[in-house]
């Protein structure tokens, strides 16, 4: 038995997945003649209450677009230094905008109103660049599956509105800061411009991202998706699994946060584990005591058939998934213990 905890995104089509995948009514979405691509935009614009929705190949396209919908060349975004489109999406920024990052020191990838504000660059200061767009990542990736403080969130959307900022959610993991929280997409869709949103990783479909937002900003979006390559034509056979999973992989998103936090208990009570971070969701990021080696401790796992990341540090990361059976819960459970 092969048990796969490096990411959500390794997950395979359930069979209803493929079925509704194989019987989607498709048509050449470059054109808008896409019928399961179209119902799945709309249906996620009325989701979170905004105006628009465009359907994005990748979550880091997404994310790319709406910096460029935000932000013109030589300015600047605020954002966690854990963010993901800082970290992890190949320098686009500056590659694709020719925007830079002012980097805030959070508390596991979220921060708070004041240090937003402290880090807007004085608009009259043409010596640094002008703040344009503040960004936010919920759940928080590197941050071990973080969810934002709502009210935090609805601070930071002032402290946009008072300075004339853009405001974008990546909400690549918001299903799982949705079902953790008790929250509503529509209060989401209040606050923010832009929301990106992920269908390859808790929803567990094969690939595709959407960009949500209000008429104005999301007017140029198909355009800078196009210059960025992501034009698809019968792409409604993917929408159709995120359709399909929006009805039937939502809800299950408890089951990963019950398994994540089981493995957190066992892991926190083994003499080789330091340190495991608070689990809020389906993220477990744990260190290692000081005298144990990052790379046997991996080798030693991927010998009984267990995969899971190394993030450097002596700090590794495990994430549940739909994939993720409960016989193999109880089998890593037990290795685990044993170790």
């Amino acid at each position: 038995m092969n048990i796969d905890l490096r990411s959500d995104t390794v997950t395979k089509p359930t069979k209803g997945m493929l079925e509704a995948m194989l019987t989607a009514e498709v048509g050449d979405d470059v054109y808008k003649e896409d019928p399961s691509v179209n119902a799945l935009e709309k249906r996620l614009a009325d989701m979170f209450g905004m105006d628009e929705a465009l359907f994005f190949p990748t979550g880091s396209m997404a994310n790319q677009a709406s910096l460029k919908l935000h932000t013109n060349p030589g300015e600047q975004v605020i954002c966690d230094k854990y963010a993901h489109i800082y970290n992890y999406e190949g320098g686009g920024a500056s590659f694709n905008s020719g925007i830079s990052c002012k980097l805030i020191d959070g508390h596991r990838g979220m921060f708070t109103a004041g240090q937003a504000e402290e880090s807007i660059n004085p608009p009259d200061f043409y010596h640094s660049p002008l703040t344009s767009l503040i960004a936010v990542e919920n759940t928080t990736n590197k941050g071990g599956g973080a969810s934002w403080d709502f009210e935090e969130l609805r601070k930071i959307r002032h402290v946009a509105d008072k300075h004339n900022l853009g405001y974008h959610l990546d909400g690549a993991r918001l299903w799982n800061a949705l079902i953790a929280k008790g929250e509503r997409p529509k209060q989401y869709g209040e606050l923010f411009d832009t929301i990106s949103v992920c269908l390859s990783k808790g929803l567990g479909c094969p690939m595709g991202s959407v960009l949500i937002g209000n008429s104005e900003l999301m007017k140029g979006a198909i355009r800078v998706r196009k210059i960025l390559g992501g034009g698809m034509r019968q792409v409604g056979f993917a929408a159709a699994a995120g359709l399909y999973a929006l009805d039937h992989h939502f809800d299950r998103l408890t089951e990963d946060h019950k398994k994540a936090r089981e493995i957190g208990e066992v892991l926190s009570q083994l003499s080789s584990i330091k340190k495991v971070e608070s689990i809020e969701t389906n993220i477990i990021i744990f260190e290692l005591n000081d005298g144990i080696n990052e790379a046997q401790f991996l080798g030693k796992l991927k010998a009984k058939h267990i995969h899971i990341i190394g993030m450097g540090s002596n700090k590794l990361r495990m994430v549940t998934h739909l994939d993720y059976t409960d016989t193999m819960h109880e089998k890593l459970l037990t290795i685990l213990k044993a170790s």
